[in-house]
């Protein structure tokens, strides 16, 4: 039977647990999930002593796959384990060769192989034995719709509450890139008024730079509304402030949102919960702005306001552009979904 793959709480609940696995091969896109099981690795599991004699950490460009082998067969002094890191593990050539160690790892060698920015073929026999006899991990991006949820999830951990706009309007800012998301929440974080524990959108205005009422997830909200004075206000504030608002970020925004909107057509229930469950949402709540849009735009508007954003796309990078601006390039674009 084949072993259920793990999630990324799975992992750091075992590593809490200190359930250890004797090898990890931690790999995927989304460097944040990786960085934050071998970052735990190296911090928890030997104390500050322990480190000095059983924590070895190298990087691919500057080791090979025998110095690997080696370091890992080697035993622990005066401790239960050691801890091998191999960071940038993508630059290690004939990685594959750690076939050789996997058939018989140490126990009390804790190996992390952290392979960034892409993934090696499961199907590859010395990957599958990485799984029998340890942990293989994909970290993947992160879609849209799940970022509101990984922020909320975030800041809860920290011991803060925030409001759903406020939640949206930094997951509509920053995007997936988890890094950078982090690093602006935890802003926020030491921002925060003490014994205050909501974070409001004037709070996220204040301290990010975001304006509550002139930002990407206002304008979604106007063009779902069909509010032309709204949306036209909102571009106006864009054209002002183009390098808080630029033109490639909302024009994703917009995509992602009609992308979505587009499939919607398909579910064969149009009630939220319907909709919710055919796009893989997490709660019929958040179904809600695509059941109302339905209402408000055809399949065939859908199709092409979704053409449109593309034409939008490429005008901005000069093809069939000679002289039209992000701010007028925007403005065209809104005026053609509106009506």
């Amino acid at each position: 039977m084949a072993k259920q793959e793990l999630t990324y709480d799975d992992i750091m609940a075992s590593l809490k647990a200190r359930q250890f696995a004797p090898i990890y091969l931690l790999m995927g896109e989304e460097g944040y999930f990786t960085d934050e099981i071998s970052n735990y690795i190296i911090d928890h599991i030997l104390t500050n002593d322990e480190k000095e004699f059983n924590l070895t950490i190298a990087y691919g460009a500057d080791v090979d796959i025998a110095t690997i082998i080696n370091a890992a067969k080697r035993y622990p002094m005066m401790a239960e384990y050691q801890v091998v890191v191999v960071k940038e593990a993508q630059n290690v050539k004939n990685l594959e060769e750690l076939a050789f160690y996997i058939q018989k790892p140490l126990k009390s060698t804790i190996l992390v192989i952290c392979y960034k920015n892409g993934n090696i073929d499961r199907r590859k026999k010395w990957v599958a034995d990485v799984a029998k006899e340890g942990v293989v991990f994909e970290s993947k991006k992160l879609k849209d719709y799940q970022l509101p949820n990984f922020i909320n999830s975030y800041m809860r951990l920290k011991g803060l509450e925030m409001a759903p706009k406020a939640t949206q309007m930094m997951a509509d800012f920053v995007g997936a890139d988890l890094g950078r998301m982090t690093g602006e929440l935890d802003k926020l974080i030491i921002t925060q008024p003490k014994g205050e524990r909501y974070v409001t959108p004037e709070q996220i205005e204040r301290n990010i730079g975001i304006s509550k009422d002139y930002n990407g997830f206002e304008l979604r909200n106007a063009i779902i509304e069909k509010d032309i004075l709204k949306a036209n206000r909102i571009i106006k504030y864009f054209a002002e402030n183009p390098k808080s608002n630029p033109l490639q970020m909302n024009l994703a925004l917009l995509f992602s949102f009609f992308s979505n909107l587009f499939m919607a057509y398909y579910a064969s229930e149009k009630s939220e919960a319907g909709v919710a469950s055919f796009l893989g949402l997490k709660s019929s709540w958040a179904a809600k702005d695509y059941v109302s849009s339905m209402r408000k735009y055809s399949g065939s508007k859908v199709m092409y306001i979704l053409h449109e954003i593309r034409m939008t796309d490429a005008r901005s990078k000069g093809i069939d552009n000679n002289s039209v601006d992000e701010a007028d390039l925007m403005r065209e674009l809104v005026f053609k979904i509106l009506h």
